[in-house]
């Protein structure tokens, strides 16, 4: 344990602190005097149990303050938490939907491309048909000739 002596209200006090925390305390005990001091000089000597009081009350109201505003960033913390689950839903969702479209568009699309192929297998084999009877109609009109 560490020992440090701070003053508050141009008055010493002993304090003991856990080790490395001794700069923290002096820090806090400037800020505790430094609202004493101003307290002072907005509403003069008023007595040095009055103005302690005081300062102690503003601390207090300060640290409601921001203990309000913590609870406030809290649950916007919580409320985004779960607009973000939710939009990770939806997300994960759409893109189901687009995984499956993209499916349904292949497999028409290898049903088509089936389709032309047969077709294109039609016509080459009607070309060959047409290609032999020319043969043989050309051959037939030489023998003629």
């Amino acid at each position: 344990m560490a020992q440090i002596t701070v003053t508050i209200n141009d008055r010493s006090f002993r304090m003991a602190c856990d080790d490395g925390e001794e700069e923290r305390l002096l820090g806090l005990a400037q800020r505790f005097d430094d609202s004493i001091s101003g307290l002072r000089e907005n509403f003069g000597e008023i007595g040095d149990q009055r103005l302690t009081v005081m300062a102690g009350i503003m601390v207090t109201d300060h640290l409601a303050e921001v203990e309000r505003k913590l609870k406030a960033a809290e649950a916007r913390i919580e409320e985004l938490g779960k607009a973000e689950a939710s939009v990770e839903e939806r997300l994960a969702a759409q893109e189901q939907r687009y995984l499956s479209r993209i499916e349904a568009l292949e497999a028409e699309h290898r049903e088509k491309e089936a389709k032309v192929v047969a077709r294109l297998l039609e016509s080459a084999d009607k070309i060959e048909e047409l290609g032999a009877d020319l043969d043989n109609e050309l051959r037939e009109e030489e023998s003629a000739a």
